[in-house]
C-alpha cells in the first residue's frame, strides 16, 4: 500500500514560501518608479527654463551651470518634504505619548478588548483589578 502525501503538491514547496521579488516588493518598485519618473520631469522641464532663461539674456547654455542649479532646487524640496515628515512623525509621537485624545481612546479599546477576552474563559476582569 503507498503511502499518500497530505500536500497537494510536493513540488510547491514550504506552505509560506517567499513571494517572487516583484510581487514581495511591489510596493516599494512602484514608488521608486514614481519618484524617478517625477525627478526626470522636474530634470527636463527645469532644463527647459534654464535654457530659455539663458537664451533670454544672451548666454549660451552650460552644463557647468545647470547641474548645481538643478540639484540645489532637487536638495530644497526633498527637505522640505523631509521636515513635513519629520514633524508629522515627531508629533505624532509627541502627541500620543502625551495623552491626546487619540491615544486615550486606543487605551480604552484596549481594555474593553482585554476584559471581553477575560470574561469569555470564565475570568472577572474587576477581581483583577480590570473595571
Amino acid at each position: 500500500m503507498a503511502q499518500t502525501s497530505t500536500r497537494k503538491n510536493p513540488q510547491a514547496g514550504p506552505p509560506f514560501a517567499r513571494p517572487p521579488f516583484a510581487k514581495a516588493y511591489s510596493f516599494a518598485l512602484w514608488t521608486g518608479a514614481f519618484f524617478l519618473f517625477s525627478w526626470l520631469g522636474q530634470f527636463i522641464f527645469q532644463l527647459v527654463v534654464f535654457q530659455n532663461e539663458q537664451g533670454e539674456h544672451g548666454q549660451e547654455f552650460a552644463w557647468a551651470e545647470y547641474l548645481p542649479q538643478f540639484l540645489a532646487s532637487t536638495l530644497e524640496n526633498w527637505q522640505s518634504e523631509f521636515l513635513q515628515l519629520i514633524w508629522q512623525a515627531a508629533g505624532l509621537a509627541f502627541l500620543y505619548y502625551w495623552g491626546s485624545s487619540q491615544s486615550k481612546e486606543s487605551d480604552e479599546r484596549m481594555e474593553a478588548k482585554l476584559d471581553a477576552l477575560l470574561k469569555e474563559r470564565g475570568i472577572d476582569p474587576a477581581a483583577l483589578g480590570h473595571r
